[in-house]
């Protein structure tokens, strides 16, 4: 009689044992399906983290702003650049100059970019660094046709712009005075830049614009220490 019962006892503890190992199975099976307990996909996650990105990617009318008007006010800084071509400066001023051409070129470039991929127009004709015209070092054809070409950008509301008048007085100064009013000129231009950049870093949306906007920050107010320093310097 006890052996009869040892081994009913075995029996039903294999029983128990392969109906465990099926309930395992099932449930593995049943997590395979990318279920989980709230009855959603765990692909969801992945729906969500493209959500994320799509969000972080998005742009706003400030980005917008930014763009169009940082691409006119880099062309008026350029042509203004344009317009030492030709003219006897101080190293460090003619080094200044080729410092600012390196930097704005391909940011006008990058904001021109963005402008078409959110299907909005690009500034042209304006201040006009015209982007076609430009040879290998990103310079004009002549310096006298940037500054002529500055008088619709005159009478712009953006900070820091030079006026028609500012631009003319500026291309017909004499050798004695071209760097001293270039280098002022420069001065406040990139002020005007530096407040534009940090409205874009207080309610702009779009990171690749926010962050170039600390870029401009950070590089122009460099520059303008450097500059009001030779300003003052004999």
């Amino acid at each position: 009689m006890r052996t009869r019962l040892t081994s009913s006892r075995r029996r039903t503890t294999a029983i128990a044992g392969i109906a465990g190992l099926g309930l395992a199975i099932s449930l593995s099976a049943c997590g395979s399906s990318n279920m989980t307990d709230s009855g959603k996909s765990a692909d969801s996650g992945a729906i969500m983290s493209h959500s994320t990105m799509a969000t972080a990617g998005a742009h706003n009318d400030a980005d917008v702003t930014f763009a169009t008007e940082m691409i006119t006010h880099h062309k008026q800084a350029l042509a203004m650049v344009d317009l030492t071509q030709g003219r006897t400066l101080a190293p460090a001023v003619q080094t200044l100059a080729d410092d600012i051409r390196a930097a704005q070129t391909p940011e006008i470039q990058t904001m021109t970019g963005w402008l078409s991929d959110w299907d909005m127009t690009s500034p042209s004709g304006s201040p006009s660094h015209d982007m076609g015209s430009m040879g290998a070092t990103g310079s004009m054809s002549t310096a006298s046709a940037s500054a002529d070409s500055m008088g619709e950008m005159g009478s712009s509301s953006m900070p820091g712009m030079m006026s028609d008048v500012d631009m003319t007085a500026l291309k017909n100064a004499s050798d004695a005075d071209f760097q001293k009013m270039w280098l002022q000129m420069m001065v406040k231009h990139h002020q005007g830049a530096v407040q534009m950049a940090r409205t874009e870093r207080t309610d702009g949306r779009y990171q690749p614009a926010i962050d170039l906007a600390g870029q401009i920050i950070a590089s122009q107010s460099k520059e303008i220490a450097t500059m009001k320093r030779l300003l003052t310097s004999k």
